[in-house]
């Protein structure tokens, strides 16, 4: 256990002060704040032009229908023709020319506006004129048809289902959405995590085999436990990078941003504005739902558990990657070993997206959130639908029980192959390796 504790600090300190690594764990945060803080900018500006829009309405329906935004003015022309409204539309730094022609029928208006710009106009801006349209123009079939639009308008009733569980909790629309998220997101952490930890791991294992200096250390400590020491103190350079990224992240978040005078919260602005639109929810109530489906989420499960699946996922995934780094003499020979390890993570991703979120307590969902190289992430997306406790440990115990076997099984691979110079590795080789 002495050797044990000396590789990982070995491990460890070997990481912690290498340049490379130094100056990704101080530059990775600035580039990320400093990508942030820049789309926040561009958006600022994009959110501070307005945009006008020439109307020329040859019908005189819409003449004074539509109505001035924040971001958006209508300006109406008369006594041009279409050509002429085109060519000034275009010479002019106006956003675009909306043509609305002189129609026999109301029905008509469905197919015959055209809407010109320069390039292919905001998804937003349309939708917002779409809708101020049809609004104007079912008004006139109503009155066509003898109905009084106003008052089917005071008769229309708005349902809106309240939701709640067996037990009394009330729950909103947005509750799966923001499970999936919350979920999603523990699960996508985990599987960078391992993709970008896993593979230094590797490198380390191949940059010792190749330097010849495991000759020296495999003479006077028993594979399994170099193998573990270099799991775990790569594992603890990792935590201490990544809490090193986070604090740097939250620092620069709120500090940047308040010297150059940019709202982060404005990148979302338009695309909260056209989610409002098409629901037609009140903001206020959204907000409300929101924290209430927080208030709902079983965060210290959530939490406990996360912890136990990534730690439990993640050495299961470094023994591998330690394997596959003994079996081989560079980084090249790794490919085709990679693909084995990376499908079931990407699967478990595909089924926790996919799957979860129609069902999260189905059968394929189920199943997945068993199979240990997938359980770290199905299991973490379904944990905040509610998951039986005892389904939750079930699936930890098979899968801390996979971690020993796999420890085993990559030990196997470790002590032959760390010694293997000169000779690619088949998995036919690994094999045999496991036979000795």
């Amino acid at each position: 256990m002495n050797h044990l504790s000396l590789i990982i600090k070995r491990e460890y300190l070997n990481k912690v002060r290498n340049k490379s690594f130094i100056i990704m764990t101080f530059l990775s945060p600035i580039i990320m704040v400093a990508i942030i803080t820049l789309v926040s900018y561009l958006s600022q500006l994009n959110n501070d032009t307005i945009n006008t829009i020439e109307v020329l309405d040859e019908s005189g329906v819409f003449t004074n229908h539509f109505e001035d935004s924040k971001t958006l003015k209508y300006k109406i022309i008369t006594g041009v023709s279409l050509e002429d409204a085109k060519l000034a539309s275009e010479i002019s730094s106006n956003y675009g020319l909306l043509y609305i022609p002189k129609t026999n029928s109301i029905d008509e208006y469905s197919n015959s506006i055209t809407f010109y710009s320069e390039d292919s106009p905001s998804i937003s801006i349309m939708q917002s004129i779409e809708n101020s349209i049809e609004e104007k123009v079912n008004i006139l079939k109503l009155e066509e048809a003898g109905m009084d639009a106003e008052l089917i308008k005071e008769l229309r009733i708005n349902v809106d289902t309240n939701l709640e569980t067996y037990k009394g909790k009330k729950t909103s629309k947005l509750g799966s959405g923001l499970k999936l998220a919350f979920g999603g997101a523990a699960g996508y952490l985990l599987f960078m995590f391992i993709v970008i930890y896993g593979n230094m791991i590797m490198r380390s294992v191949i940059e010792e085999k190749t330097s010849r200096i495991i000759e020296v250390l495999i003479s006077s400590v028993k594979p399994i436990k170099l193998l573990l020491g270099k799991i775990f103190g790569t594992s603890l350079a990792g935590i201490t990078q990544f809490t090193v990224w986070v604090i740097i992240m939250i620092v620069l978040s709120s500090i940047i941003p308040s010297i150059f005078g940019i709202d982060t919260s404005v990148a979302q602005s338009q695309q909260q504005e056209a989610l409002l639109q098409n629901t037609g929810t009140e903001s206020q109530q959204i907000i409300t739902d929101v924290f209430m489906e927080i208030n709902n989420l079983p965060m210290t499960n959530l939490v406990i558990m996360f912890l136990f699946f990534f730690i439990g996922g993640y050495l299961m995934y470094s023994s591998l990657y330690a394997a596959i780094g003994a079996a081989v003499d560079s980084e090249t020979d790794t490919q085709q070993f990679m693909l084995p390890i990376l499908m079931p993570l990407i699967l478990g991703m595909y089924v926790g997206f996919f799957t979860v979120i129609e069902n999260p307590h189905g059968t394929v969902s189920q199943v997945f959130s068993y199979i240990p190289l997938t359980s770290p992430v199905v299991m973490l997306m379904r944990i905040p639908f509610g998951v039986p406790l005892w389904q939750q440990i079930l699936s930890l115990v098979i899968l801390f029980a996979t971690f020993i076997a796999t420890v085993w099984f990559a030990a196997k691979i470790y002590r032959v192959g760390i010694l293997m110079y000169g000779k690619k590795a088949s998995y036919k080789e690994i094999v045999k390796w496991l036979k000795y």
